[in-house]
This record gives structure tokens, C-alpha cells and sequence, in this order.
């Protein structure tokens, strides 16, 4: 994928509205949302050197807009000494999808130990990717880490979106598993 370009000029086309609703779910207010997206678009445009096209550029901003979001919650969490931050970035279960702050390395703090915790995670999901079995596997691929849209997936694989839906909690389900007894 490495023949993958960034195009700014048509990011807030492209992507304003589905990075909006992404963070809306999470932050709750309007304006807090909108102002998080655009300090993505901006740290974006700084980082697009960085951009190796491993990724969508969707997928891309989302990770930026993820940090961002963890960003505002540490700051408004900042007074409460070093309370640790929670987030839930899906609403599937009770607990599913819970981000603890603590757990993670910021992607963009390139010190070796850092780069060296986000080398083991990313080793350490790809082994439990590899170990869903090929139908979970491919379909997680394709929604999460590819970032393609329920109907492109659908039509491809010849799955209902309900059929897709259970696929992907399955999946997170058995990662999720498999992440808490090879890495954390």
C-alpha cells in the first residue's frame, strides 16, 4: 500500500462529517466535537510527512482523532491528580471496547520505549488476529484496521449486515480475550 497519497484538500469532504459523529458519541458536546476535529485535520497536516499508507486515510485521522479525544479527557481530568481515564470507543457491551489511557503508548511520543511497548502490541494483535478463525479474521480486517464500508463488505464477502455485525462482535469478543491473557 505504500503507493497510498494524503489529500488534505479533501479531508473535510471526505471525512468532517464521519469524524464529527465519531466524536460526538464520545464527548457529548457540539462544540468540544467540532473544535477536536479540526485539531485533527490540523495535527494531520503537520504529521503528513509521517503518513505511510498502511493504513486509509481515514483510518489514518481517526488514530490522530483518538489521541485527541484522549487528550481532552486527560486535560479536564488533569485536577483530579492522576485519575485514569476512561473511554468507551464502542457501545456494543457493558465493558467492550473500554480504552485506559495507562495502557496505551502515544504514537506520537517516538521514544524507544514507547516504540518498542507499540512494536509488542501490534505483534501481540496480529497473533490474535491470526488466531480468529479465517471468516472473523477477514471480515475484522476489512471493517477495522481497512476501514470499509458495511455495504462494500457485504457485497464482497455475500454477508447480511446483521451477519457482518456478529461476525465483528465475535471477533472483538475472542481478541479481546486473547489481548487480555498475551498482553496486558
Amino acid at each position: 500500500m505504500s503507493g497510498h497519497e494524503i489529500n488534505p484538500n479533501k479531508w473535510i469532504d471526505l471525512y468532517s462529517n464521519y469524524l464529527f459523529n465519531y466524536t460526538i458519541t464520545r464527548v457529548r458536546d457540539r462544540e468540544t466535537a467540532q473544535d477536536l476535529v479540526q485539531e485533527t485535520f490540523f495535527a494531520g497536516l503537520k504529521s503528513m510527512k509521517n503518513f505511510k499508507g498502511q493504513a486509509s486515510e481515514r483510518t489514518w485521522l481517526i488514530s490522530i482523532l483518538k489521541r485527541k479525544i484522549i487528550d481532552y479527557y486527560r486535560k479536564i481530568n488533569s485536577n483530579k491528580s492522576k485519575a485514569e481515564v476512561r473511554m468507551n470507543l464502542n457501545f456494543d457491551g457493558e465493558n467492550e471496547g473500554d480504552w485506559l489511557e495507562h495502557r496505551v503508548a502515544d504514537p506520537f511520543d517516538k521514544t524507544a520505549e514507547n516504540n518498542l511497548e507499540n512494536t509488542e502490541l501490534g505483534l501481540a494483535i496480529h497473533d490474535c488476529i491470526s488466531k480468529l478463525p479465517r471468516k472473523q479474521a477477514e471480515v475484522f480486517k476489512m471493517k477495522t484496521l481497512l476501514g470499509y464500508e458495511t455495504e462494500t463488505i457485504c457485497n464482497e464477502l455475500g454477508i447480511t449486515a446483521s451477519n457482518l455485525w456478529v461476525i465483528i462482535h465475535r471477533a472483538r469478543t475472542s481478541l479481546a480475550s486473547c489481548m487480555e491473557k498475551n498482553w496486558f
